[in-house]
């Protein structure tokens, strides 16, 4: 079996955000996070709860695009408040900019007052980032997506989560891109270079960061995925190769 892609190393450090996690939903937003977190039930986190992305908890592992093999359960819209503000849920999502403390924008680019763009609005992210473990998934590593300041809080990073009094149930998990993993395993919570994917070195993250990172002494090369991981992504999650467009 030919090596693995950046795309599949991208997919593996995805999954590895749900491990330990056990019985909760996991939320997975964009293509590669949800290949990742169905290869991560499929392979360690054999409790994890998936919806079909509408209303319905699924059984098994099938593949992208393609109806869900068996129906566990009704995971209505509302349902998922339940879940969400019980702490039952582990939510991979897509920020357009985050910042070293790991704030999030999805709302808007620019002035509040007049923005240059408008994107979807803060959506759940507040609750997400108050009352959850919360990821991120960037696909393009560079410094438009990692900034000095948001233009906009949606989700809420550990610097404001202290100001507000809101670190109860706050947690943001990691950070996966195309380049490296992040986290912020650091005494104040600024973003750390956990990883960098192999090929890529650690002065190219740099180059792609708008701030300063906390970078290790020994900074580790990404785990690559094990042979039967490569076989469930190939020929049972994404057997069309969706995931080489999104990461090329």
């Amino acid at each position: 079996m030919r090596g693995a892609t950046r795309a599949e190393v991208c997919v593996v450090a995805c999954a590895e955000a749900w491990r330990g996690d056990g019985e909760i939903l996991a939320s997975a937003i964009g293509l590669v996070p949800t290949i990742g977190a169905r290869l991560a039930r499929a392979v360690f986190e054999p409790d994890l709860l998936l919806s079909d992305g509408e209303a319905y908890l699924v059984e098994g592992t099938w593949a992208i695009g393609a109806p869900p093999p068996v129906i566990e359960g009704w995971l209505p819209f509302r349902t998922v408040f339940d879940v969400l503000w019980a702490g039952r849920r582990h939510v991979m999502m897509g920020p357009s900019q985050i910042d070293r403390y790991g704030n999030c924008n999805i709302s808007a680019i620019g002035d509040f007052d007049r923005p240059k763009v408008q994107l979807l609005g803060v959506r759940g992210a507040p609750g997400n980032t108050v009352y959850h473990p919360t990821s991120y998934w960037v696909p393009r590593h560079s410094p438009r997506s990692f900034v000095p300041t948001v233009d906009m809080v949606s989700g809420v990073g550990y610097d404001r989560a202290r100001e507000a009094g809101v670190t109860r149930h706050h947690e943001i998990r990691r950070v996966v891109t195309n380049l490296a993993v992040l986290d912020f395993a650091t005494p104040d919570n600024r973003m750390r270079l956990a990883s960098v994917h192999p090929g890529v070195t650690v002065p190219e993250v740099l180059a792609a960061t708008g701030f300063e990172l906390v970078v290790p002494d020994d900074v580790p090369v990404t785990r690559e995925p094990t042979a039967e991981e490569l076989r469930l992504i190939r020929e049972v999650i994404d057997p069309r190769d969706l995931r080489s467009a999104e990461v090329r």
